[in-house]
C-alpha cells in the first residue's frame, strides 16, 4: 500500500520536473539572457557616453560665444581681412559670426573628451598596459588641432584668397564682400585640415586598442592617397602649385602615422612575447614543484 502510495507521489512529482530538454533549452536560455543583458549593457554605456559627449558641446559653444568677439577682432584685423570693408547682407549675419567661432571653439574643446570617452568605453576590454599606452595620445588631441588650424590658416588660406582675387580682377570684378560669406569660406578650409591634422594620433590609438595595424595600414595606402589627393585638390584653389602644397603635407601626414603605428606595433609585439615567455616560465615552476 505504501509503496503503491510512494509510486503515485513521483508520478505527479514527476509532472513538475524538468526533462532533459527542458532543461537543455533552459540552459541555452540563460545563456541568451546573458548576452542580451551584456548587449544592453553596452549599449547603455554607449548612449550615456554618447549623452557626454553632446552635453560637452554644448558647453564648448556656450563658452565659444563667450571667446567669439576677441578672436573675430583678431581676424578682421590680419591679413587678408584688413584689406576688406565687410558688409552684412542679412539681418543673421551678426549672429551667424558668433556661432561659426562658437562651434570652432566647441569642437576644439570636444574632441579630447570625445576621444576619453571612447578609450573609458573600450577600456575593460584592454589589459592594463594598453590601457595607460593609449590613455597618453588624448591630451595632444587639443594640440594637433591647433596645429591643423595654424596650418589651414597661414598656408592654405592665403594661397586660396590669392587665387580667389586673382580670377576676379582678371575678370574684371568689383570686390564687395559679406562678412559671412568670407568667414565661411575661412571655415570651409580651417575645420577640414584641422580634423586632417588628428589622423596620426587617431590612427595610433586605434593602433594601441588594436583595431589598426600598420601592415593594414599599408595595403590601404593607394585607397588613402587617393582619398587624401581628393581633399587636397578639393580644399585648395584649383591650380597644381596650390594642389602640390596641399596634397603633400597630407602624404606626409599619413606616411608619418603609418610610421607612428608601426612604433605602437612593435610595442605590442614586444610587451606579447613577454607575457608569453612569463607564462611559460611559471607553468614550467608550477609543472616541476
Amino acid at each position: 500500500m505504501e509503496r503503491g502510495f510512494e509510486h503515485k507521489n513521483r508520478r505527479a512529482n514527476s509532472r513538475f520536473e524538468p526533462s532533459f530538454l527542458q532543461r537543455q533549452v533552459g540552459v541555452r536560455m540563460s545563456e541568451w539572457d546573458k548576452e542580451q543583458m551584456t548587449f544592453i549593457e553596452h549599449f547603455t554605456e554607449l548612449r550615456k557616453r554618447i549623452i557626454y559627449i553632446i552635453l560637452v558641446l554644448v558647453v564648448g559653444l556656450v563658452g565659444g560665444f563667450i571667446v567669439a568677439d576677441p578672436i573675430y577682432q583678431y581676424i578682421i584685423k590680419q591679413p587678408p581681412a584688413n584689406g576688406f570693408t565687410f558688409h552684412s547682407f542679412s539681418l543673421w549675419d551678426g549672429v551667424g559670426i558668433y556661432m561659426k567661432f562658437s562651434l570652432i571653439v566647441a569642437i576644439a574643446i570636444a574632441l579630447p573628451f570625445t576621444m576619453y570617452q571612447l578609450w573609458a568605453f573600450v577600456s575593460p576590454g584592454l589589459r592594463p598596459v594598453e590601457r595607460r599606452a593609449t590613455l597618453k595620445y588624448i591630451p595632444f588631441v587639443f594640440l594637433l588641432f591647433l596645429v591643423g588650424l595654424a596650418f589651414g590658416y597661414f598656408v592654405v588660406l592665403p594661397m586660396a584668397y590669392q587665387f580667389t582675387t586673382s580670377i576676379n580682377q582678371y575678370l574684371h570684378l568689383e570686390e564687395t564682400y559679406g562678412i559671412t560669406q568670407y568667414l565661411t569660406f575661412m571655415f570651409n578650409i580651417l575645420l577640414p585640415m584641422s580634423i586632417l591634422f588628428e589622423l596620426p594620433l587617431v590612427i595610433m590609438f586605434l593602433t594601441g586598442i588594436r583595431i589598426l595595424n600598420p601592415l593594414r595600414l599599408r595595403k590601404m595606402r593607394r585607397i588613402a592617397y587617393f582619398a587624401l589627393v581628393v581633399i587636397g585638390v578639393t580644399l585648395s584653389p584649383p591650380d597644381v602649385m596650390s594642389d602640390i602644397l596641399v596634397t603633400i603635407p597630407l602624404l606626409v601626414l599619413y606616411e608619418f602615422s603609418v610610421l607612428m603605428s608601426s612604433i605602437v606595433y612593435r610595442k605590442q609585439l614586444r610587451q606579447q612575447q613577454e607575457w608569453e615567455e612569463q607564462f611559460d616560465a611559471e607553468g614550467k615552476e608550477t609543472s616541476s614543484a
